[in-house]
Formats: C-alpha cells, sequence, structure tokens
C-alpha cells in the first residue's frame, strides 16, 4: 500500500479554500491539474509503499503519537511553490500553526514510521495543501500572488489520519485516497 500520515482540514475549512480556489480553476491551461478538494491535506509523512505486514506497528505508533499530542490551532493561507516560483512543479496554500506543533508531529510521526520499519520520504518538512501540480517547470509568480491573498479561517486539528494513495485512480486521473486509519489526539 502506497501511504502518507496527514492532518486532514475539516469540511467546513475545505469548502472554505474550494470557494477561492473555484475561479481559478477555471483558467484554461492544459499544464495545470488542479487537485480535488476532497483531497486536500497537510501531509506529516509521506511513506511510499508499505508491505501490509507492516502496517498494524505503523498503526500502533500513530496511535501512541496522536495520545500525546494536544489539539492546536492552524490556519491556511499564503502561497508559495515547490522547488521554486520561477520552476514549479506544485503550486500549494502555506499553514500558519503559532504553537508550532505541527513541526513536533511531522517528527514524530515520522520517527513512528522509522520505528514500524517503514521509511519515510527524507525531505524537509513544509506545511502546506497542494493545490495544483504543473505538468512541466513553470513560472507561477502570477499565481503565486493570486493565492497570497487566501486567508481562511482558525481551525483545531485534533487527529491524524493514515490514508492510502491510489495513482491514477482519482478525479481527473489524479490520484484516489482512503483513509485505513485515524487517531484523536489527548484531550
Amino acid at each position: 500500500m502506497r501511504l502518507f500520515v496527514a492532518v486532514v482540514p475539516p469540511v467546513e475549512i475545505v469548502e472554505h479554500l474550494a470557494e477561492f480556489v473555484e475561479p481559478r480553476r477555471e483558467y484554461p491551461d492544459e499544464d495545470v491539474r488542479w487537485a480535488a478538494d476532497e483531497n486536500w491535506h497537510i501531509t506529516l509523512a509521506f511513506l511510499g509503499d508499505v508491505p501490509e505486514y507492516k502496517t498494524d506497528d505503523l498503526a500502533d505508533g500513530l496511535e501512541r503519537v496522536a495520545g500525546r499530542q494536544k489539539p492546536f490551532d492552524l490556519q491556511l493561507g499564503g502561497a508559495g511553490a515547490f522547488p521554486g516560483v520561477a520552476d514549479a512543479r506544485v503550486l500549494w496554500t502555506g499553514v500558519r500553526d503559532e504553537s508550532e506543533a505541527l513541526p513536533h508531529l511531522a517528527m514524530t510521526a515520522r520517527s513512528a514510521a522509522n520505528k514500524a520499519g517503514v521509511t519515510v520520504d527524507g525531505r524537509k518538512f513544509t506545511p502546506h495543501v497542494t493545490l495544483a501540480r504543473l505538468r512541466r517547470p513553470m513560472d507561477v509568480v502570477r499565481w503565486v500572488r493570486i493565492f497570497d491573498t487566501y486567508q481562511g479561517p482558525i481551525w483545531t486539528a485534533d487527529s491524524i489520519q493514515l490514508i492510502s494513495s491510489r495513482l491514477g485512480e482519482g478525479p481527473s486521473q489524479g490520484a484516489a485516497y482512503d483513509t485505513v486509519g485515524e487517531w484523536g489526539f489527548l484531550g
């Protein structure tokens, strides 16, 4: 199974962002593939292909991680691009976390995966929600300026999810996601 660990925004937060994104989706450019609203999440740890026999240990570790985490407030807003604005492959909105709990949560989720014998993608953690993927590298300064004006409502993160990803089976030949485990935070 191809898996990742994530914080998933509540429906009302997704709807708020979708209202802002929707008019931009009408921009005719075959090089821009907009992410489906229902797939929006904040990846804490990308695990790639995980053998089924490791999933129980992984789930136990993630349950312990969630059990030690207090709920905390987040806010979507701002914008950026990977690897950079001039040569973007991914356009995203940022995540404001004044408590700085998210980087710690990402670190502990990655540690739990490692302890379960699961290899974690080693990229630096940058909290974001992917809005679009680009078929070829392009300059997205105009898009970043537009999305940089977005500021969503504050919401409380209170759980983590282990999500499976099936490439090419989702909307517009994107990925289809299924939650295979969810663990609530302490308190």
